[in-house]
């Protein structure tokens, strides 16, 4: 299939999108979006500029009071065309998908189709936005509790699922009578873009979402500390985040943060081992392991530990890297200082005593251009080297033997992180023990990883702040009011 572009949607790689129309961006300088694969230019966006940014949130905030005076119903209803139409375009927007950002094609299929059931689950909920009335502490007295909109909200996406974190800001925040704003990545912005383009086909009226590309430092940094921003929805990078939250407080801004995560995932004794290691490389090398809630560090009882690593290295071994177009387990990696950085973090973990127990880079090395790296596992005997501490995101795991359950729990809950993280066991008393003791926002027990859009993704301690999807996520886009209502 011929890769459709933002031309194909009748989008000039000059414009961004606000105020319902493409407008030219205010800067001349263009940014080249390559393909991953091989380092060819699939598209090219403006580097658009902080005049932009202003001209974006103005449009956003003209709009917002004719947008909340719509019923919730009515702004539901569109968010289901906007649906519709992402169904429609569901394999031109899957193919665009990979070819910026290098996902092989079945997985990109599933960001976009995550990212229409996103939308679909904010417009039902349409129904549910509720208040409350209290009896007052006079006579003839009513107590209103109302959830009304922040105003104009601030989206900022990561570059792994720009489909799914398109939608997993605007459907939310456009249900609960929100305007929004969103950057998207640098690095992935060609698939927002055409989204913009579905939310205008989709009658979503003008102002009401709005998108304008360009660098996180600047473009995004701006919105952040913008006065005409009331809510900072962000998904990224630790770094990011913490440069953000320390922005929004310069304001005493609302910011809702979902970042990092290193998830343990713990193999007891009486686990299905057959299970156990298929989940494991699932939910480890889904999207090459580019994902936050990924596996990331293993804690295996001693009784099946060699066991399972025979089990998980063969399969591992079988998996496939190369063009995402074909029928392969694991494309490129988005940039070439992705690379780079896990090549120094093998490198780090080799010096700290870690054995290999796997890398299956070929022999002469990758084939052509393209940011490549290979699935890669090694063994630790010790919980405080870097590879079980920092972050991967990336096709590279450890795994390490522990006595007991506690032992798991203690090395598990022992990381800054606080995302996810998986359990596998027959034994009730762990699982409780599980809901009781790990302190992370998201535990899946005997199965692989797969959020739910009624679910709720929130992480702990510096995987963020807020939370998203589910009641609890729509709630995020909401602020209270209380009016005492004296009818005397």
């Amino acid at each position: 299939m011929t890769v459709q572009t933002m031309r194909d949607f009748g989008i000039a790689e000059n414009q961004v999108y606000i105020g319902g129309r493409w407008v030219d961006s205010a800067g001349r300088e263009r940014r080249e979006i390559e393909n991953p694969k091989d380092g060819s230019i699939v598209a090219a966006v403006p580097a658009a500029t902080i005049e932009d940014a202003d001209r974006a949130v103005a449009a956003a905030r003209k709009a917002q009071p004719d947008w909340n005076a719509a019923t919730s119903l009515e702004r539901g209803a569109l968010l289901h065309k906007l649906a519709n139409l992402i169904e429609e375009n569901s394999e031109t927007l899957a193919h665009l998908l990979t070819a910026e950002g290098g996902k092989i094609l079945p997985e990109s299929r599933i960001d976009v189709g995550f990212s229409a059931l996103l939308l679909r689950y904010a417009a039902e909920s349409a129904r549910h936005l509720q208040g409350e009335i209290f009896p007052g502490e006079h006579r003839d007295e009513q107590i209103w509790i109302q959830r009304v909109p922040y105003g104009v909200v601030a989206g900022i996406t990561a570059w792994n699922f720009p489909a799914a974190l398109f939608a997993r800001k605007v459907g939310p925040a456009l249900v609960t009578g929100n305007t929004i704003v969103v950057k998207p990545h640098e690095l992935t912005p060609l698939t927002t873009l055409v989204l913009a383009e579905l939310c205008r086909r989709a009658g979503i009226p003008d102002g009401v979402v709005n998108v304008v590309v360009g660098d996180g430092r600047t473009v995004g940094a701006h919105l952040v500390s913008h006065k005409g921003t009331d809510l900072i929805s962000m998904t990224g990078s630790v770094r990011a985040g913490g440069e953000i939250y320390a922005l929004g407080a310069e304001r005493l801004k609302p910011v809702r943060l979902e970042l990092g995560g290193k998830a343990p995932f713990i193999v007891m004794e009486d686990a299905d081992l057959d299970k156990a290691v298929e989940a494991a490389v699932v939910s480890k090398f889904f999207a090459g392991g580019s994902v936050c809630t990924c596996n990331d560090r293993m804690y295996l009882h001693r009784s099946i530990h060699d066991a399972f690593l025979e089990k998980f290295l063969a399969k591992v071994k079988t998996l496939t890297v190369g063009d995402p177009e074909t029928n392969v387990n694991i494309g490129p990696r988005i940039s070439a200082g992705e690379v780079e950085k896990l090549k120094a973090m093998v490198a780090r973990a080799l010096e700290q005593n870690a054995t290999k127990l796997a890398d299956t880079t070929p022999a002469d090395g990758p084939a052509g251009r393209g940011n490549w790296f290979y699935p890669t596992v090694f063994s630790v005997k010790s919980n405080d080297l870097d590879i079980m501490r920092q972050e991967t995101f990336g096709p590279v795991i450890a795994a390490m033997p522990v006595d007991d359950f506690d032992q798991a729990l203690a090395y598990a809950n022992d990381s800054e992180y606080g995302l996810s993280a998986y359990v596998f066991t027959r034994d009730h008393r762990k699982i409780m023990r599980s809901v009781n003791e790990l302190e992370f926002g998201e535990i899946y027990v005997n199965r692989a990883s797969g959020e739910s859009p009624h679910g709720h993704h929130v992480g702990y301690r510096k995987s963020g702040l807020g939370g998203e999807d589910g009641k609890h996520g729509i709630e995020g886009f909401m602020r209270k009011k209380t009016l005492y209502n004296s009818y005397a």
